[in-house]
């Protein structure tokens, strides 16, 4: 089967980033995550920008996606986000650029109430 070469976007947008307040009982913790699929022959290289209500962007943080992955980014692990910090309950929005099409996830799991929530969403895309 050949290869579809306009699969994805090369810029995406999530303007609603805000983690739940960490939780301390139980195995699932509640985070937020971005998720990076390459489904294309050569590696995606691509850029983070972290926007805030109250402060100054954080700017170019680079990550490579292998061809044919998936790279899933923990937005609670700033070793992750080059040491970016991002406290629970503050709100945030994400632009990614890559320098290839690739398909973007954004999901969040609030696990501080007993009925656990998890969603995810597709970005606003564009080349």
């Amino acid at each position: 089967m050949a290869k579809n070469k306009t699969e994805g976007a090369r810029k995406w947008f999530f303007p609603d980033g805000y983690l739940p307040e960490l939780n301390a009982e139980g195995p699932m913790k509640s985070h937020e995550a971005l998720m990076i699929l390459n489904t294309g022959s050569k590696p995606a290289h691509v850029t983070v920008d972290i926007y805030f209500e109250d402060r100054k962007p954080a700017r170019g943080i680079e990550f490579e996606v292998g061809a044919e992955r998936v790279l899933c980014i923990r937005m609670d692990h700033p070793e992750q986000l080059n040491g970016v910090k991002i406290p629970p309950l503050t709100q945030y929005a994400l632009r990614i650029v890559s320098d290839r099409k690739v398909i973007v996830q954004f999901g969040r799991l609030d696990a501080t109430q007993a009925n656990l929530a998890y969603y995810t969403t597709m970005g606003y895309a564009c080349n």
